[in-house]
């Protein structure tokens, strides 16, 4: 199901789905800074609220994300300056809407896709990094624990590795031999907990979702033990490529009516080629996930239930 925007013919990559006193937030990448909408409903109409976030000699904001602690919420975002490629920030605010302001880097070196994850252990940020010594050199996914909501210990753990040719990242600016994990999202269901990724290019047809579980009831995130699923080692994504929707990927995951749901990004598989080459056609799309007992599986809807 596409979500519905005021202005038609918009883009929505790497879409953040975020409920705040019963309304609804998107944040997505952009280039001047992080955009923002705003619904009363997910199946409403979303108004897009302009750019909450820039920063002076930056552009290139991907995947921005945001938590709430106490009565101030932070964005978790990275950005591009004449010296630095994709480095990670953080920024805060008194509201969904900011203006985010005290933007504070995080890590001095390539960091992608934040998800920060509050427990009683404390806050831990899940994001992705490259890895160049390992087997299939690429990027993974990455935790580490926060000090405070602005402060990373930098005492980082890989948790989940590319292991099958379909995570090959394809690209005019990529090796062929370059595999990317990437995108993760944390959320805990009854005794398990679940790490979302996307896997792959973008651009390529095997992009899609996948996931890790663990059966644990262990708060420090650094911790725990995640086992990426498969089909006795084959590919086994939750969401994929359709005859509908390609570059199905990057997704937040939230709870309505009790209900687990993903919002994605997506595009037509009917737009015309060249158009998709020169344009961002990613969109924002949800859908249902049945989560039990370790595993995820995506229905896809026409509306909310």
């Amino acid at each position: 199901m596409k979500l519905q925007f005021e202005k038609t013919g918009t883009a929505q990559p790497d879409p953040f789905l975020f409920e705040d006193n019963g309304k609804y937030y998107l944040y997505v990448t952009s280039r001047n800074g992080v955009e923002a909408y705003s619904s009363d409903r997910i199946d409403g109409e979303w108004k897009n609220e302009g750019l909450v976030l820039t920063h002076e000699g930056a552009w290139d904001f991907w995947a921005p994300s945001i938590i709430r602690i106490d009565d101030t919420y932070y964005i978790y975002v990275s950005f591009s300056t004449k010296d630095t490629f994709e480095q990670m920030h953080a920024a805060s605010a008194k509201s969904p809407l900011g203006p985010f302001g005290n933007v504070t880097k995080l890590y001095n070196r390539f960091s992608i896709d934040p998800h920060a994850v509050k427990t009683p252990a404390g806050l831990f940020l899940f994001y992705a990094e490259d890895n160049n010594t390992r087997d299939k050199i690429g990027t993974r996914v990455f935790v580490d624990k926060m000090l405070d909501p602005m402060t990373p210990a930098n005492i980082c753990r890989e948790i989940i590795v590319p292991t099958m040719k379909e995570e090959r990242f394809t690209s005019r600016t990529h090796p062929d031999n370059w595999y990317t994990i990437e995108g993760p999202f944390w959320f805990r269901e009854g005794e398990w907990q679940y790490l979302m990724y996307s896997g792959g290019c973008f651009e390529n047809e095997t992009y899609h979702i996948g996931y890790a579980a663990a059966k644990s009831d262990e708060d420090d995130l650094t911790k725990v033990d995640f086992v990426k699923h498969t089909v006795d080692g084959a590919f086994d994504p939750v969401l994929f490529r359709t005859a509908e929707e390609e570059g199905v990927g990057h997704h937040s995951v939230f709870r309505y009516k009790g209900e687990c749901y993903a919002c994605y990004h997506g595009r037509d598989t009917w737009l015309d080629e060249e158009f998709k080459h020169s344009h961002d056609c990613r969109t924002a799309r949800i859908c249902k996930l049945h989560v039990k007992d370790g595993t995820i599986t995506a229905e896809r809807i026409d509306k909310l239930d």
